[in-house]
């Protein structure tokens, strides 16, 4: 049985560029689904057919088991939405901006006012609810359009890389918020940049490429397709560099001179691919102590979200920018502001 989002062979082109190449989800009730990518992989396209935004040319897509085709109107209702970019009136203040999208549900006035106040504290922007919002500043705007999607509680939610500007503070804050959210029954589809935040919030990763999904599983199955676990080493001269990497080299997975050993010239270091973990440390840093190689650091550690994306895609995680088409034929089958954005 599908889950609570459903996607199959999902198309969507704007002139030459082939946004979407047959995508497939399938995101049970109540979990979260990491959705990952380089620049221009689609995730943004995803989200916006999923959210009836944007009308795909082929493939069928099913939210909360309403189909996003069939009734749009259905669907709007059953999801909350934030998009990459503040959906904020400048002219209202923080408060009334989610009065308004309360009311918009269809909330009383008093309700709508009581979750307003809610989240302004949950949000950390109590003291800034009375002001129009176009004095806030960039992560404020943020903060108060991810507490906007959060009015209602939905069954299913989108939130497309609702972190970006926030600081540590106000992440670690969203976290336990969706956190919570999950906990409470909500189905979660998340665009981000950040493993931390994946390894944080997903049960499921897929990683998509030019349309299409090119690997998914947990966020420990993905760092184990690039190769496991690392071992770093910063030597203290320039001129021990060959030496050290001819160490590294014997003790790297298969035991000779590996595919994707690197070394960095101008930090002085040296990365490679290892199976063995702490035990194997030891015994690079008793071979390097045994040829007098100085070292200024070493470690073992897994492999970071560039690890992943370049070992994918071949090349790295980059901010997301869809085709400009993409903003021109946002308008067919589109909702009213409002009710799109939240």
């Amino acid at each position: 049985m599908p889950g609570a989002i459903y996607a199959e062979g999902l198309v969507k082109t704007f002139g030459e560029v082939r946004a979407l190449d047959g995508v497939d989800l399938d995101v049970p009730e109540s979990t979260v689904l990491g959705l990952l990518g380089p620049n221009g992989a689609g995730k943004t396209t995803t989200v916006r057919v999923l959210t009836t935004l944007l009308r795909p040319d082929a493939g069928r897509a099913v939210v909360a088991g309403i189909d996003v085709l069939k009734n749009p109107t259905a669907v709007r209702r059953s999801i909350g939405l934030s998009g990459q970019f503040a959906a904020v009136d400048e002219y209202l203040t923080g408060r009334e901006n989610l009065q308004m999208v309360g009311q918009l549900y269809q909330m009383s006035a008093r309700d709508a006012k009581k979750r307003a106040n809610e989240l302004l504290e949950r949000f950390n922007l109590a003291d800034a609810a009375d002001r129009t919002t176009k004095t806030y500043s960039g992560g404020m705007r943020r903060r108060l359009d991810l507490a906007a999607a959060l009015v209602v509680s939905p069954p299913v939610m989108f939130m497309d890389e609702p972190t970006t500007g926030l600081d540590p503070r106000n992440r670690q804050q969203l976290w336990e918020v969706i956190e919570e959210l999950v906990a409470g029954g909500t189905t979660l589809l998340l665009t981000t940049q950040y493993l931390e935040e994946a390894d944080r919030l997903a049960h499921d990763i897929a990683v998509v490429d030019h349309g299409t999904v090119i690997a998914r599983g947990t966020s420990d199955q993905l760092k184990a397709q690039t190769g496991g676990e690392r071992i770093e080493v910063v030597v203290h001269e320039r001129e021990d560099i060959p030496a050290a990497q001819q160490v590294l080299d014997s003790h790297g997975m298969r035991g000779t001179a590996c595919e994707g050993c690197t070394v960095e010239q101008h930090t002085r270091k040296l990365t490679v691919p290892v199976t063995g973990g702490a035990k194997l440390l030891a015994e690079v840093i008793r071979e390097l102590d045994t040829r007098g190689i100085e070292i200024d650091d070493i470690g073992l550690r897994r492999p970071t979200l560039d690890d992943v994306f370049i070992s994918l895609t071949g090349h790295a995680a980059e901010g997301e920018r869809e085709p400009k088409a993409a903003e021109q034929n946002a308008t067919e089958d589109t909702p009213e502001p409002q009710e799109a954005t939240k």
